[in-house]
């Protein structure tokens, strides 16, 4: 009873004390912030904004050395950071002697340089050192006998076939690193033979399978590895590049590695020496898989498909080995997409979530193969969504490394990838990764921004999604987000239809279209409303990987009222060039035009520009945004500014000279290879008109300093190349070494001709073919305030905005057939020349059919 009697008293001193703070204290009671991990509704928790500091490291492997994370990559760029957010390079890119990582490269690695990689063939003039992995091995035993070691796995390539791995140690993670052996060479031929622009002979004896041989390690060269004229087989053996090592469950140390054409391998290493351990003779797996003496056991691709990047890491909590690859080509254009497998052992079987080999079973189509965890996307931005820009999305994002943190659970995804619309300009990105129900790690949406797992509410998981699904195939296409509504009876409702649900904390199971798709919920940091939303990640049984990221749901009137709000098109009052008129706003509000003279400008933003001299002409376009029964109206007037009268800077005709005809400038001089080198020789033959100068692939001219000094401007020229080099320059025009203009016949695009710009990003102008070796094709293109546009031979192949300004001074720096880095012109160059001013359509088909 006097417990009871205390129980009550305590109970009503306690309701007393809280009645007293809610009622009788307003305005005095502390407010509470709710903790981030309650699983309340309807909490929308705001942390502080994450802090990122971007680098660009091709390819990069992840290592942790304390507390510190660092990526290692290709073309000797490395960085480092605390948090996986924030990086800061440490490099000197290939800087030699005194390079950061190698210190006097040259000499260091001559070891590997000597079969490929230094000064050779598609490494000409300079060097070609790929995608290491750093690994620490505390058994690796040093000169001075000490035990333990950053030991750095590096390539070296010449050709897409012939190239090296070998690798060098350090007791400092930051290096620099002493070269120990080159352990594997592919791009071996039978007999004596020669690569273009080289002086190794690639026969099989003069790389190190011949002392393999003497110490009795190999019997002989393996019949196989040549095709019937000698040449080495790729099809079916690899490229020796991509190294990554890792352990099994017992400890034992492995190295897999290759790329494209014969697949990916995996070699035993002696974990003392580094040294690999040759399987010693051929054979098969259990499963039928190659065996090489040489290479080792064939655990994914070949038959000439892509795959490269490698990476394999243990689960010791699911006992699974995770192999990622990646497949299509590293350019913007390329389709560069990861690819994940696993297995139960090191050296495979590796299967992908529907139970497919990673070793393709012959010349097949091999998309179908591996989950595709991620490809060209984009979470687009439509008018009237938070934020600005186009979205967040990724192109050809891959060859990426993983770490797993061995206290934390936590795993992260670690790659490089370019951009929607900044062209060939890289950087590293480190995903979160987590495991759904099946086993299988899928990858968060968005970037690591310090996101936790939690548990979530169902009731906030109810609402509008921008919804992606990344398919099975690669191409140059993006992934566009859709709109798609998660409703509260479990179904799907939007661009696609389905059902889903939430289990246990965070688990989220998606099912359209039939399949079913597992993976987690979890809030992120969306850098486009620069907001924390919820996300989601999922993974079907066939390999599909499907996201979702929560937008705002709004009533028709706020739609609408925010499309209007947003809705614009730039400068009106000069226009130059086709405006961009959006069909489609947020949450799926349609936007339709109307011109009031489609002789200015169309109901789909095509612009008729009058000839120079002519008065500017003008219109209204009327913008109706339309939700449901909702719609409102908004008018832009648009002024088209005529075509600027042009005036001819400079040309040069090439008449057994380098005159500039119009005499503003001085005469051209010859230089080497490089824009800055001395030496060199330019001869002429026949050209379109008269003589042309003719470039040996070792020369090129440097033109007079200050051709053009403004935003406005014309360049033509015809051209006959004698071979297509990639990156290869004909007209180049910089500011300085990170702000420049140049032409290529074969650029990074697919090998289209293109302009091609670097500044504070990359642009690509490709016209969407190559121009013929051996035949004379006119170029021009011409530059108007940020529009750019590319014509061959009269027609024009691409219009584009946005182009950068990079003659903003009076002195830039201007040559033909060479620039400060890339493999000079060889071919026939004719009539170059330079306007101030855009030259008009029909003026570029005018020069097009001169000399016809």
């Amino acid at each position: 009873m006097r417990k009871n009697l205390g129980r009550f008293t305590i109970f009503m001193l306690l309701l007393v004390l809280v009645i007293s703070s809610t009622t009788f204290g307003k305005g005095q009671a502390k407010s509470v912030k709710p903790n981030e991990n309650s699983n309340k509704p309807g909490q929308d928790i705001q942390g502080p904004a994450p802090v990122f500091k971007d680098v660009s490291v091709h390819d990069p492997s992840i290592v942790k050395d304390g507390d510190t994370y660092y990526v290692f990559g290709s073309h000797i760029e490395a960085a480092k950071s605390k948090d996986l957010k924030s990086w800061e390079t440490f490099t000197n890119g290939y800087t030699t002697p005194d390079n950061a990582i190698y210190g006097d490269l040259s000499k260091n690695l001559a070891g590997s340089f000597e079969w490929a990689g230094e000064n050779d063939s598609d490494s000409k003039g300079g060097f070609a050192v790929w995608a290491p992995d750093v690994y620490w091995n505390e058994n690796y035993v040093n000169e001075d006998g000490s035990k333990g070691a950053y030991m750095i796995y590096y390539s070296a390539s010449s050709t897409y076939i012939r190239s090296a791995i070998g690798y060098a140690v350090s007791k400092d993670i930051e290096g620099p690193y002493k070269y120990v052996d080159t352990i594997v060479y592919s791009g071996f031929t039978r007999d004596e033979a020669y690569d273009a622009n080289s002086k190794v002979n690639k026969k099989w004896t003069n790389t190190n399978i011949q002392d393999l041989i003497d110490e009795g390690t190999l019997t002989g060269p393996r019949t196989g590895w040549f095709n019937s004229n000698g040449s080495f087989a790729n099809g079916n053996f690899p490229n020796a590049i991509d190294a990554n090592l890792f352990r099994d469950k017992e400890g034992k140390l492995w190295m897999t590695y290759g790329s494209w054409s014969g697949g990916i391998f995996v070699l035993e290493i002696d974990e003392e020496t580094g040294k690999a351990i040759y399987p010693g003779k051929d054979g098969k797996t259990e499963d039928g898989r190659m065996i090489d003496r040489y290479f080792g056991t064939k655990i994914a691709g070949g038959y000439t498909k892509s795959g490269e990047g490698p990476y394999i890491v243990y689960d010791k909590n699911t006992d699974y080995f995770y192999l990622y690859v990646t497949y299509g080509w590293l350019g913007v254009d390329g389709g560069y997409n990861m690819r994940q497998f696993r297995s139960k052992n090191p050296d495979g079987p590796y299967l992908d979530a529907s139970g497919q080999d990673a070793v393709l079973p012959g010349n097949v189509d091999h998309t179908p193969y591996g989950n595709k965890i991620m490809g060209n996307f984009l979470f687009e931005r439509k008018v009237g969504d938070p934020g600005t820009g186009i979205g967040v999305g990724y192109m050809s994002p891959g060859h990426n490394s993983v770490y797993l943190d061995p206290e934390t659970g936590k795993q992260f995804l670690v790659f490089h990838s370019r951009f929607p619309e900044t062209g060939e300009m890289h950087e590293v990105r480190i995903h979160q990764m987590f495991m759904n129900k099946e086993g299988w790690p899928v990858v968060a949406p968005y970037r690591y921004a310090g996101e936790e797992i939690a548990k979530v509410n169902r009731q906030d998981l109810i609402g509008d999604y921008k919804f992606i699904n990344q398919g099975k195939d690669y191409s140059a296409e993006i992934k566009k987000s859709v709109f798609i509504s998660l409703n509260k009876d479990g179904t799907i409702s939007g661009d696609v239809e389905g059902t889903w649900e939430k289990d246990s904390h965070n688990t989220a199971i998606i099912t359209i279209g039939g399949a079913t798709y597992t993976g987690v919920f979890v809030r992120q940091w969306d850098p486009t409303s620069e907001r924390y939303v919820m996300a989601f990640t999922a993974l079907s049984k066939e390999g599909v990987s499907v996201w979702g990221s929560k937008i705002e749901s709004k009533t028709d009137k706020e739609v609408v009222d925010a499309v209007i709000s947003d809705l614009s098109l730039g400068d009106t009052d000069k226009v130059i060039s086709n405006l961009n008129l959006p069909i489609e706003g947020t949450n799926h509000a349609t936007i339709s035009w109307e011109t009031s003279d489609s002789a200015v400008v169309t109901n789909t933003g095509v612009i008729t520009r009058p000839e120079a001299g002519k008065e500017s002409v003008k219109a209204t376009l009327t913008a109706t945004v339309t939700k449901g029964e909702v719609t409102a109206t908004k008018s832009f007037d648009i002024t088209v500014l005529p075509y600027k009268a042009t005036g001819l800077t400079a040309a040069y005709s090439f008449e057994n000279s380098l005159k500039d005809n119009d005499g503003k400038f001085s005469d051209g001089t010859i230089t080497g290879n490089r824009i800055d080198n001395t030496g060199g020789a330019i001869t002429y033959t026949e050209g379109k008109s008269g003589q042309a100068a003719v470039f040996n692939g070792e020369s090129g001219v440097r033109l007079p300093n200050g051709l053009i000094s403004s935003n406005t401007y014309s360049v033509s020229v015809w051209l006959k190349p004698e071979q297509l080099t990639n990156y290869t320059t004909t007209f180049f025009g910089a500011r300085d070494s990170n702000n420049w203009v140049s032409l290529l016949p074969n650029g990074p695009i697919g090998g289209n001709t293109m302009v091609w710009s670097g500044s504070g990003r990359w642009y690509d102008a490709p016209a969407g073919l190559t121009i013929n070796k051996g035949e004379w094709t006119h170029l021009a293109f011409t530059v108007d305030k940020g529009t750019i546009n590319l014509y061959v031979n009269g027609d024009k192949k691409f219009t584009g905005t946005n182009f950068p300004d990079i003659f903003t001074t009076s002195n830039g720096s201007f040559s033909l057939g060479v620039n400060w880095w890339d493999t000079p012109y060889k071919g026939a160059m004719d009539e170059l020349r330079i306007y101030e001013g855009a030259l008009s359509p029909g003026e570029v088909a005018n020069l097009a059919q001169a000399n016809r």
